[in-house]
């Protein structure tokens, strides 16, 4: 049969199917695939002083076990500060004994205030203010350097042009159904953000392996915009104040963190839906690439889902959905290589459908808990 011989709803489907798949693969190609052809920034002679900013809030396991390798970073000249953010466990005493130990590291302290809403944004402007380097790294007290050389690979994109560093900080592989999601989920998001930017277009960063001028915070007035969210303190940032010419990516796999992901559906489903409160104070281009993306890929699986059950020239329909399917793999294998994660393609054609409608219900989610808070 040939297309004429389809009613107009058929028609308009099959060309709503093409246009969709046509919008993912500009985004796909032009975009995700970046990654993939990235080329290394060549290795500086220069070293810059660099000031390691950590916060940290009841992390007494954390701290014992990955500071020293934060410490002990292969490299000339670096401080690292921690800033104790009210813990109620014994942290305070291992910074104490790190302190003797190491010469380079300092600490400071908050006390509880049970009257004062804080969270991670005032322990890490304090950090930054007690900054002696123009150039801050930031990493997680649950974070530990994948090698000795993780600050030096950072440092190397570190020109005088440069304002921001976008690291990469994957979650350790572990057993489970859960880790892959969790694995996947933060490899794909990484491969959007490293995409954008490359592109020209950098949207956000992680807090878990980040690095940008100390000035440049400063200068923006840090946080002011969106303190009294409880997330935000990296991809809002980096959203006000990254520019196409000052941002620079590094993916090597010595300059990564590598982090222990959540352990329960329940804890990371709370912990997304902290992390999705930032997307409504995007910037609106980023509000609309980002939506065109997850709204085209779910209208491309809608709509090859309808032309499927009615047997609509399903040759072409096939041949369509056959060609970004492979589109995908092939990118996604690629970037897997280049990020150095394993064990994520089998489970990736499923999750590139599952992530996307469980965002959107978290998202959901999130607006009728703000709207009851309201109300109440």
């Amino acid at each position: 049969m040939n297309i004429s011989d389809y009613s107009l709803a058929q028609q308009i489907l099959l060309g709503i199917l093409a246009g969709s798949f046509i919008l993912q693969f500009i985004y796909w190609w032009g975009f995700n695939a970046r990654l993939v052809y990235f080329k290394a920034s060549p290795s500086r002679i220069r070293k810059f002083p660099v000031s390691i900013v950590i916060c940290a809030r009841n992390e007494e396991e954390n701290l014992r076990k990955n500071l020293p390798m934060v410490l002990e970073q292969d490299y000339p000249d670096f401080e690292v500060i921690v800033v104790n953010d009210a813990s109620g466990d014994n942290t305070e005493d291992v910074l104490r004994d790190l302190k003797q130990k190491y010469p380079h590291f300092r600490s400071s302290s908050i006390e509880e205030n049970i009257h004062q809403r804080r969270g991670k944004k005032l322990a890490l402007t304090l950090g930054l203010k007690a900054a002696q380097h123009e150039w801050v790294l930031l990493t997680d007290a649950d974070c530990i350097p994948a090698s000795p050389h993780w600050l030096e690979k950072m440092q190397r994109n570190f020109k005088k042009n440069t304002g921001i560093v976008l690291g990469y900080g994957p979650y350790k592989r572990e057993k489970g159904v859960l880790n892959l999601v969790i694995r996947y989920d933060a490899f794909y998001i990484a491969l959007q953000y490293f995409g954008f930017a490359l592109a020209g277009f950098p949207y956000m960063g992680v807090g878990r392996n980040l690095a940008y001028r100390k000035e440049l915070f400063f200068n923006n007035r840090g946080f002011a915009s969106h303190y009294e969210l409880a997330s935000g303190d990296d991809d809002l940032f980096i959203n006000e104040v990254a520019r196409k010419n000052i941002t620079r990516i590094e993916i090597g796999k010595d300059s990564q963190t590598h982090s222990e992901a959540e352990s329960s559906w329940r804890d990371w489903y709370y912990q997304k839906r902290r992390h999705l409160t930032t997307g409504p104070r995007y910037k609106f281009l980023t509000k609309i690439l980002l939506g065109t993306e997850i709204f085209s890929r779910l209208i491309f699986y809608a709509s090859f889902t309808v032309l499927l059950i009615n047997q609509i020239l399903l040759p072409i329909v096939l041949g369509i959905f056959l060609l970004r399917m492979l589109s995908t793999i092939v990118i996604i294998k690629l970037a897997m290589d280049r990020l150095n994660e394993k064990y994520l393609l089998l489970i990736s054609p499923l999750l590139d459908i599952i992530l996307p409608l469980a965002h959107i219900y978290m998202v959901f989610s999130n607006y009728v808990a703000l709207k009851r808070a309201r109300w109440s």
